[in-house]
């Protein structure tokens, strides 16, 4: 049966966003957990295995905030992770760092002052400022509405190696207005002081993730492959769009999927997770070291969905996908909406707690606003992360699209004999990273062994794509085990600094993550004293490099030769 025929129920999807819009889930909060009832019931009803899990999260709520500035008292908030003020509240002078990136900081004497910085919080600036010694941010916003953020830089709940990472500044936001007349002050040389009050409430407490789970009829079994399919349910404000639209999509797909379970070739597991926009992804990065050696055993792929059916959305190219998945979500979008899905590289964002283990992941945020005159973290509307976000910005006729488009992908991931996983897609896209690594590198180390080793890689991963089209039964399961194999080792080069056992933080990272200790020994100029040291970590990062290509070439070659 082709996916075409899943169509999406309009009545059923608007139930569920008016059920969404009832409630402000925080993490951890009644509230929230009251909804996730809403959530067991309904997946339930379709026939899905269920788990309510609840586990120690490190959260944070923010509360009220206070920014005086000029005698005046300014429309404020405070965000998630800043430091928590007492009564009085910190005051220090003020001073101007544009963007807040590291130049700025490194420019400007920052210490025991405020920082005026043009922007939405990021975990990027509020790191850079607790390094530098800052009293405090003040954020100014690209226009008159203050947007709710999570500004650790700790992916999940912090450990005893990085809880002296989470930020030591008081983090409040101002509007575009207010900020534009603190701006200029500071530009005209002007002596600013400021006053800032926040409460947060940050600690560990109990939180939630539902577990849904249908295995295949052929293939069941402690053992048996699944496809994971995630988002969260905590929300800033009602978070109707984000992310209800993304909840009802799931709930929506996972009824219609079900139906069709006799076609699977492999199981659906559905989390929705709670600590994303108050723990820095912890629900999500607690499942995944708590299951990790049953998801490296069978999870063989990762879908992920996020503010889905916005008002406006008519932006279908841009949606992130890992490399080997590219054809994947290409084939989804043209066919629902006709565009031609471009796709992006996945940031640091998204719940995307799994590539350390090794799981092809795509998706998170779908469908986008068009550009706009006004440049903002996202592109999913003005009322994103706003008490804004309410059910008057879901369209569902976009609602519907996008659901349309998940169901197909995951159709295909559910019922495809070989998993459609194409690794000569991935060498491709290494080769120009490791080409661009040689050249900077020039003769301080040679890299052409790896090179080699991943021409050999994707000649046998072109094998593989060419048998995929007719394999069946024994066959089929063979190619599967070896395509997974090959991702343990390939997706954490792609994605992570290469430990596969613990999450790297919430910064942004570069490209190719793995690759850094080559390309900082390829930075250092000649004749420094620290090109020795330097070196020795390059050789090591060559050598994880070099084991990952030759064992994933192995697994492949091994079942082209077989078959």
């Amino acid at each position: 049966m082709d996916s075409f025929t899943l169509q999406p129920d309009r009545d059923r999807l608007a139930a569920h966003i008016e059920e969404f819009g009832r409630r402000i889930k925080l993490s951890g909060s009644p509230e929230e957990l009251e909804s996730f009832r809403y959530l067991e019931r309904e997946i339930a009803s379709y026939g899905y295995r269920t788990r309510l899990l609840t586990h120690d999260a490190y959260i944070s709520l923010p509360g009220r905030a206070c920014v005086e500035a000029n005698g005046e008292n300014l429309r404020s908030i405070t965000h998630s992770m800043s430091a928590s003020t007492s009564g009085v509240g910190v005051g220090a002078p003020l001073v101007y760092v544009g963007l807040g990136d590291e130049a700025a900081f490194a420019k400007a004497d920052v210490r025991g002052r405020i920082v005026l910085v043009d922007g939405i919080a990021t975990e990027k600036v509020a790191a850079l400022a607790s390094a530098h010694g800052a009293a405090g941010q003040l954020h100014v916003s690209p226009n008159e509405h203050l947007y709710e953020m999570c500004i650790s830089p700790v992916w999940g709940s912090p450990s005893q190696h990085t809880r002296s990472m989470l930020p030591t500044t008081v983090v409040c936001t101002i509007a575009r207005d207010d900020g534009a007349r603190l701006r200029a002050q500071c530009l005209a040389g002007e002596d600013v002081r400021v006053s800032l009050s926040a409460e947060v409430d940050t600690g560990w407490r109990k939180t939630p993730i539902l577990v849904a789970e249908l295995s295949a009829e052929e293939e069941a079994g402690d053992d048996a492959p699944f496809v994971l399919f995630s988002g969260h349910h905590d929300t800033w404000h009602y978070g109707v769009m984000d992310n209800g639209g993304a909840n009802a999509t799931m709930l929506e797909a996972a009824r219609l999927l079900g139906d069709r379970r006799s076609m699977w070739k492999r199981g659906l597991r559905l989390c929705f997770w709670s600590g994303h926009s108050h723990g820095r992804y912890s629900g999500s990065a607690w499942y995944a070291d708590e299951y990790w050696d049953e998801l490296e055993r069978r999870c063989v792929a990762h879908v992920n969905v996020d503010s889905t059916g916005g008002e406006g959305a008519s932006v279908l190219t841009n949606s992130a996908v890992i490399d080997e998945l590219k054809s994947v979500a290409a084939e989804a979008v043209e066919a629902v909406s006709g565009q031609r899905h471009a796709g992006r590289r996945h940031g640091r964002a998204a719940d995307q707690s799994f590539w350390g283990i090794g799981i092809p992941s795509m998706f998170g945020s779908l469908s986008h606003q068009p550009p706009g005159p006004v440049k903002t973290l996202t592109a999913l509307g003005w009322w994103w992360h706003t008490p804004h976000d309410t059910a008057e910005h879901i369209d569902l006729d976009n609602l519907q699209r996008d659901t349309s488009i998940v169901l197909r992908v995951l159709w295909r991931l559910l019922t495809a004999p070989v998993l459609p996983l194409d690794y000569a897609v991935f060498a491709t896209s290494m080769r120009e990273e490791l080409l661009d690594v040689q050249k900077r590198l020039g003769d301080r180390m040679d890299i052409a062994s790896l090179l080699a080793r991943l021409d050999a890689l994707e000649a046998a991963a072109q094998v593989v794509n060419r048998m995929a089209g007719r394999a069946e039964g024994a066959a089929a399961q063979s190619i599967n085990r070896a395509l997974m194999r090959a991702s343990r080792l390939l997706v954490p080069l792609n994605y992570t600094s290469g430990n596969r056992f613990s999450h790297d933080s919430a910064l942004p990272h570069p490209a190719w993550p793995s690759l850094e200790g080559l390309r900082e020994f390829a930075r250092l100029p000649h004749g420094s004293p620290d090109l020795p040291f330097y070196g020795v970590h390059a050789r090591q990062i060559r050598n994880l490099i070099a084991h990952a290509l030759r064992e994933a070439h192995a697994a492949l070659a091994a079942v082209a030769e077989t078959h």
